[in-house]
């Protein structure tokens, strides 16, 4: 009766799965992958707080919130269900109101984890990225062949564009040429630059990209100026990505010793 209650107070915003009891609920998490679990405590075999403190001690389940639903209120039952992990307590009988403000409120909480996550994700990806691209890239080079270099740099620098732009949402497949520049700091600037762009309408010249700090370190680059080749073909391979006739000229670089590093994007002339 109560699974059938709670059931029908959630089956028109959400998609609900039931357990008649902790044994089942536990089989069920894995495949179900749920977002949320509402858990009596009072169940046969495994009670509601075992069933808690057991999803809560795997690294795969901890962060699902758990709402623990119950006829008990005493003070030693509260600090039973904190102990086994509960994120939040409802007391039967549950009112309707209450229950879809706790689950919103504990899903919003558990997005904004998630998306914690996914941020930390993301600065380890370009962590790895320019640790790879800085220390291993120039020794390996410089044990190649000349012919063979080429090769690896372009591979590289796929590998960089592609694996930013998944962390990338671009708000359309069609990107009209002013945005060009911004979307080339976006990228290179992940990597640890602090690049602007502007619009610079002369003679071929449609715009250049500037900035002091170096994506790869000013001395790194001073030691290794391949790394500057890399930064101009990063920006080369966005340009094919969006469609884009035109070519990057360095102008400065921090690698060459310059103050700043510079490109200028210019049309080509066919």
């Amino acid at each position: 009766m109560n699974i059938e209650l709670l059931k029908a107070y959630l089956e028109e915003k959400y998609d609900v799965v039931t357990a008649i009891n902790g044994k089942d609920a536990l089989e069920l998490v894995p495949y179900e992958k749920p977002d949320i679990i509402l858990l009596d405590v009072m169940m046969p075999d495994i009670n509601g707080y075992q069933v808690c403190e057991t999803l809560k001690a795997d690294s795969e389940h901890k962060f699902i919130p758990v709402i623990m639903v119950t006829a008990l209120s005493g003070r030693d039952d509260w600090i039973a269900g904190i102990e086994a992990g509960a994120d939040e307590f409802l007391t039967k009988p549950v009112n309707k109101m209450e229950l879809l403000t706790r689950i919103t409120s504990l899903l919003k909480l558990k997005k904004m984890h998630y998306d914690l996550l996914a941020e930390r994700d993301k600065l380890d990806l370009q962590n790895k990225i320019r640790s790879v691209l800085t220390q291993i890239i120039p020794t390996l080079l410089r044990t190649l062949p000349a012919e063979q270099k080429s090769i690896v740099i372009h591979q590289m620098i796929n590998m960089v564009v592609e694996a930013i732009l998944e962390n990338t949402d671009p708000e359309s497949d069609v990107i009209g040429i002013e945005c060009i520049g911004d979307i080339c700091c976006q990228i290179i600037n992940q990597l640890g630059a602090d690049f602007e762009s502007e619009m610079k309408a002369e003679g071929n010249s449609v715009f250049t990209i500037h900035g002091n700090t170096c994506p790869w370190g000013k001395e790194e680059a001073q030691l290794n100026p391949i790394l500057c080749t890399l930064s101009r073909g990063i920006f080369s391979r966005i340009l094919d990505i969006y469609g884009q006739d035109m070519e990057v000229d360095v102008l400065e670089t921090m690698g060459n010793g310059d103050e700043q590093c510079t490109f200028q994007f210019v049309k080509i002339d066919y």
